[in-house]
């Protein structure tokens, strides 16, 4: 594990995996430490809840300035990542009651209901790209809900695991019940198969997806996979196209553009075309891109060479497949991950590149002939997070929200996660369904209880 700051190239810290004997010892007390935590009132889980939203906000800088160092976010989107973190800590804990409250059925019984128990220990499986808000979306729900967690965050980001351990400990909750990992990957498929492990959670690539699935699978547990998407943004002749350009470029640019809901093929009818892609080129090209830790950047390094040279070896393939280059697309000169925002317009519909994950500040933009046409590109892909939908007409929004493979559809703004709102996908984008009623009940045991007297 070894935390590297993208904007320079440096190596700050280093750590040593855990033996097998630690990783035992880890599993075996968030076991006991979750025997003992199911049984606690949800007014005393609220308090460490309440507490941990808290200990965000006050120490909200000094984890940004974390984050910033290890993957190389804006230090301003870190500061807003973190106060996320607070806000669905809070969520959970004003929330869980009412959420996991009993549900009365009638039937022929005298008393009969449905109640919701916790499963166990909880593997959570994170990626890089948000270092915190990844985790505390599985975290807040899952120790509310009375399960244990484990994390195996990404070797990059080992600072900003340990930093969310300890929060948690200061917080107040029992310090084996949420404990991080350091492990490797192959490690992953024995601790599922352990007996003491309840279920799993994945945000990462398909091929990561792929493997913690079929791991779960084999062990019979449940599991929740968010794999990524391109999401579409379509933008109809009636939207109102100043707002769906300043969206186009924030929802391209978030994170560097290394959001897995960021928007990432823009599909244009060709009444606006023309415009909107003047429109954005002009946005694109005043964003400022530079050191991370500065208030004023607006586009970071990404977070590691081998990202940046995905991402460029994606564009070249997007031009040589037909798509002009109208923007960008050469790796910036210096130390460090960066890589300039890139306007790729006239992008042909059959392109393989553009239907891929693009992640980093590369926007692709698709021009169509009339709204039919936009709905059958923006489902032409193996994906099916987020789509973004620009249109003044409620009745045409309304008609297209069905037609649309995606697990959440914005109209007229940028597609994001929302504490009060399940967010997931369909298709190749993943199963089951994180935040909101279905974050907290997707690891627990809904029990049938029928009563005669």
């Amino acid at each position: 594990m070894r935390s590297t700051n993208p904007a320079t190239g440096e190596v700050f810290a280093e750590f040593a995996n855990h033996t097998a004997a630690e990783v035992e010892a880890i599993v075996a007390a968030a076991h006991e430490a979750q025997a003992t935590w199911r049984t606690v009132p949800l007014t005393e889980r609220e308090h460490c809840l309440q507490r941990l939203a808290v200990l965000l906000e006050e120490e909200a800088e000094s984890l940004a300035r974390l984050a910033t160092l290890e993957m190389g976010k804006p230090i301003a989107e870190a500061i807003g990542e973190v106060r996320k973190c607070a806000w669905v800590c809070r969520y959970y804990a004003e929330s869980a009651t009412e959420l996991l409250r009993p549900r009365a059925i009638a039937t022929e019984a005298t008393d009969s209901y449905v109640r919701y128990d916790p499963l166990g220990v909880i593997l959570a499986v994170m990626p890089w790209n948000f270092p915190f808000w990844q985790v505390f979306r599985f975290l807040a729900p899952t120790l509310m809900a009375g399960n244990a967690g484990l994390l195996k965050h990404a070797p990059n980001v080992p600072q900003c695991a340990q930093a969310v351990e300890c929060l948690a400990r200061q917080a107040g909750f029992p310090a084996a019940l949420f404990r991080a990992l350091f492990v490797d990957v192959n490690t992953v498929g024995p601790l599922i198969a352990d007996p003491r492990i309840a279920g799993a959670t994945l945000t990462g690539s398909e091929a990561a997806g792929q493997a913690v699935g079929a791991a779960a699978g084999a062990a019979i547990k449940p599991v929740v996979l968010e794999l990524g998407g391109s999401d579409p943004f379509i933008v109809l002749a009636d939207a109102d196209l100043a707002k769906a350009v300043t969206a186009a470029v924030a929802s391209r640019c978030l994170n560097s553009g290394q959001s897995c809901i960021a928007a990432k093929r823009f599909i244009v009818v060709a009444d606006v075309y023309d415009t909107f892609v003047e429109q954005m080129a002009t946005g694109l090209s005043a964003l400022r891109v530079g050191d991370p830790l500065a208030p004023e950047t607006e586009i970071g390094p990404l977070a590691a060479p081998r990202f940046r040279d995905t991402l460029h070896g994606q564009v070249q393939r997007l031009i040589a497949e037909g798509a002009t280059l109208q923007l960008g697309g050469t790796i910036l000169a210096g130390p460090g991950c960066f890589y300039p925002p890139t306007l790729l317009t006239a992008v042909p519909h059959g392109s393989a590149t553009a239907r891929e994950e693009v992640f980093g500040p590369v926007a692709c933009v698709f021009r169509v002939a009339n709204t039919e046409e936009a709905i059958t590109l923006a489902n032409h892909t193996a994906f099916g997070l987020g789509a973004s939908l620009w249109t003044r007409s409620r009745a045409t929004a309304d008609a297209l929200i069905p037609r649309l493979d995606a697990g959440a559809v914005f109209v007229n703004s940028m597609v994001k996660s929302d504490p009060r709102l399940p967010f997931g996908g369909t298709k190749r984008s993943g199963v089951g369904r994180e935040l909101s009623r279905e974050g907290i009940l997707a690891f627990m045991n809904a029990k049938t209880v029928t009563i005669e007297t």
